[in-house]
């Protein structure tokens, strides 16, 4: 009986020792809910959106003192913005279709058949507003004859591109206007047959020492096996000329947008879309801090413990300690961009907190998303529930009617946000009255 006791205090010193090691996952306090539902509690729908556009006068809504105006049209399809020492605006076009659509119902974008998604435009273009008005009357191609353009970032003298299949380099000088010397392709990423999520953030630290590389994973829970998610959902991490590639983070199903915390500019925070074809309500889709050789839990766990079982692969022991997100986002919003608010343009209620663009749902009875969501944060952590910014995307939730579908939003350097529509070719300004 002894022996009992004191093997029963061993075990619960053990785990009291694991909790603590891991307050800053499961146990710590977060804006992450403590229970989800069932798998298949509500049935997997495959519900597209039916895309209408923005006709005369329409714009998206945003709060009482703000001003949303359109910044520029014309585009195909702008998915994301960089702004360039100076002030110049980049706005990447790209788009892609795959076959896994069609296995799924439809066009991801749904009734709105104007947009041909076998056609990519494949190139940057750059907005220049010399006179501050809102209104850029310099427009050129900055760069084209790319592959899947997503992320852009300028170190130095060099202007990074991040193409879907690898990350690119050219000479760059500021106050140029369009890119004429010779790109050099520094790493290669996944690419290829099973390329689900194609797009490929980039990001640098504060002293330029390291890039990091967002990339999401090839299928929706490994159906294709692991072994072709090689350096998949997970963020990476490489020297500016493209040595030393690791693995920074991994698990992350889908990351996209990424952004330093400004209160210490040295926590690296992501939106991260989930998995699919698990109910209405499965699973959540997260904005979360991410810890340097973190394991988030793809594809084998969601949410830390829940396990997923249409995954064969055997899980690894990183798994069984899979971190649990800050904050859940609405399941299937397929949160995308996201920026920090740090200007002091804003009310200083968003002084600090995050913006986030989430493109919309199509495994929703009822549609998700399409809208920007705002964070508010405190002493550098979300202090609140995400709240609605810029809505009046959707025009009718009984026939899936949207005007259109946030993709990408900046921080520019005057303080206003700009935020690209891709399926109307629109970029839109939101401005403090």
């Amino acid at each position: 009986m002894r022996f009992k006791y004191i093997l029963t205090g061993i075990l619960s010193f053990v785990i009291v020792q694991i909790a603590c090691a891991q307050a800053d996952n499961a146990t710590r306090k977060s804006l992450a809910k403590n229970n989800l539902p069932a798998p298949h509690a509500t049935k997997s729908s495959r519900n597209f959106s039916n895309v209408i556009g923005w006709e005369k006068d329409a714009k998206p809504v945003a709060p009482a003192g703000f001003v949303v105006t359109r910044y520029a049209d014309g585009f195909e399809n702008p998915r994301w913005l960089y702004e360039l020492p100076g002030g110049d605006i980049l706005v990447a076009e790209s788009n892609t279709y795959h076959p896994w659509y069609e296995q799924i119902g439809g066009w991801i974008i749904g009734a709105n058949k104007s947009n041909n998604l076998k056609h990519s435009a494949d190139r940057i273009t750059l907005l220049r507003d010399a006179d501050h008005n809102g209104i850029p009357e310099l427009r050129t191609t900055f760069l084209d004859k790319l592959d899947l353009p997503f992320g852009m970032l300028v170190l130095g003298d060099w202007f990074y591109v991040a193409n879907t299949d690898g990350l690119w380099r050219y000479p760059y000088s500021r106050g140029q206007t369009t890119i004429t010397g010779k790109g050099h392709k520094l790493v290669d990423l996944p690419a290829g047959k099973h390329n689900r999520h194609w797009t490929r953030n980039i990001i640098s630290n504060a002293d330029g020492s390291k890039i990091y590389i967002a990339v999401g994973s090839g299928t929706n829970v490994a159906e294709k096996g692991i072994a072709n998610e090689l350096m998949r959902a997970a963020i990476l991490e490489v020297n500016p000329d493209g040595t030393g590639l690791r693995v920074y983070a991994g698990g992350l199903r889908n990351p996209v947008g990424m952004a330093w915390n400004p209160d210490d500019h040295q926590t690296l925070w992501t939106v991260v879309n989930e998995r699919d074809l698990l109910g209405d309500d499965l699973v959540p889709d997260y904005f979360t801090h991410v810890q340097r050789n973190g394991f988030y839990g793809w594809p084998y766990r969601y949410h830390g413990s829940y396990i997923d079982e249409r995954v064969k692969d055997p899980a690894p022991a990183e798994a069984e300690h899979a971190i649990v997100p800050d904050v859940d986002l609405a399941a299937h919003s397929a949160s995308l961009g996201l920026t920090f608010y740090t200007a002091k343009v804003f009310p200083e209620r968003y002084r600090g907190g995050a913006f986030i663009a989430q493109h919309g749902s199509w495994n929703r009875s009822i549609l998700s998303g399409y809208r920007v969501i705002f964070i508010p944060f405190k002493d550098g952590k979300p202090d609140g529930p995400p709240e609605d910014f810029l809505s009046g995307f959707i025009v009718d939730l009984d026939k899936e009617k949207v005007h259109g579908r946030p993709v990408g939003v900046l921080m520019q350097s005057d303080g206003s946000l700009l935020v690209t529509d891709d399926v109307t070719n629109i970029v839109w300004r939101v401005t403090a009255r």
